[in-house]
């Protein structure tokens, strides 16, 4: 069985995400008006040194691939804790492991 964790990894990013202020994370807060709580998504991707598009595609559940250097990054942006560090490490393994177990299955499957 292979399982799907995109929906964790959204979730849990963008609920990180939305628990830090601008100033909390020493930011200019351009405008009073924010449609959703915390973050915009270029306000973590900046720090991250990734670009928007690269951190919504990780929003959406794409971590197949991602390096450590740009989770370690992401946990800077979005200040997380030991605890939230390593589950995002373990959405990450969990990703990159499903890709793999997909991956072997179609080439089982053309073997047929």
């Amino acid at each position: 069985m292979v399982v799907d964790n995109r929906k964790d990894t959204r979730d849990f990013l963008v609920s990180r995400r939305a628990r830090i202020t601008p100033e909390k994370a020493r930011l200019p807060a351009y405008g009073r008006n924010r449609r959703v709580p915390g973050l915009r998504r270029e306000e973590v991707a900046l720090p991250a040194g990734v670009s928007v598009d690269y951190y919504t595609g990780l929003e959406r559940g794409n971590l197949n691939g991602v390096s450590e250097s740009v989770l370690e990054a992401l946990a800077r942006a979005l200040q997380l804790d030991d605890a939230e560090r390593a589950h995002l490490f373990d959405l990450a393994r969990a990703a990159n492991s499903r890709d793999v177990l997909s991956g072997d299955l179609v080439g089982v499957a053309l073997r047929a």
